[in-house]
């Protein structure tokens, strides 16, 4: 045995309301790794929906890596949602035309970059991500939080704004499973050591 089929839409029997997140995504500057999982209380095709403000001439990417866990309601706030903030008003005058389109010329609004989540990534419930935030492998978010800024590998974050509320493990071991990448090994490699990555005893991964 190897596991579920990466390419399946949904890996439950019987089940549609958890997917393989890979094969529901239709836009392509969403990117989403091997077995990451999308979980809807509704209907899973609402994952695209709650990517807002992902408009094609702005250009930002959601990149999302292997084997994360994404609850329902999770949103991510991409850059068109950018307005000026050091100008004298935040409105976006040239969008509405009329005399206003030369509002922005020789200007840009702002942009932060993508949004990059790491791989074995757990996010909660409702938790919001700002663009421009990178988290890192093994994290974790809490429920409701809204994370504005980058979230380090294998920490634990919550609120609103998202603080740090603990290291999952040691450093020493943060560092061991940062240079294993378990997710990259071989679906057979994973499959021979899933009681082991389901413990924590580091030294028995093999």
């Amino acid at each position: 045995m190897t596991g579920p089929d990466k390419n399946t839409k949904f890996p439950l029997a019987n089940y549609d309301r958890l997917c393989f997140l890979k094969n529901i995504i239709k836009n392509p500057n969403i990117s989403v790794g091997d077995y990451t999982y999308y979980d809807d209380f509704e209907n899973v095709e609402n994952f695209e929906k709650n990517v807002k403000y992902h408009f094609d001439f702005v250009g930002d990417k959601l990149i999302i890596g292997k084997f994360c866990m994404i609850a329902s309601d999770v949103t991510f706030i991409m850059n068109g949602a950018n307005h000026l903030t050091d100008a004298m008003s935040t409105y976006p005058f040239a969008i509405f035309g009329n005399g206003w389109e030369h509002a922005m010329e020789r200007k840009s609004y702002p942009q932060k970059g993508n949004i990059n989540i790491g791989n074995d990534v757990w996010i909660g419930y409702n938790a919001t991500i700002m663009a421009g935030v990178t988290i890192g492998d093994g994290a974790i978010i809490a429920t409701n939080a809204t994370v504005v800024k980058d979230v380090e590998p294998y920490s634990i974050v919550g609120g609103n704004p998202a603080k740090e509320i603990k290291k999952r493990f040691s450093k020493e071991v943060i560092a061991r499973l940062l240079e294993l990448k378990w997710w990259d090994w071989s679906i057979e490699k994973i499959t021979a050591n899933v009681g082991n990555l389901t413990n924590n005893e580091i030294g028995k991964l093999q």
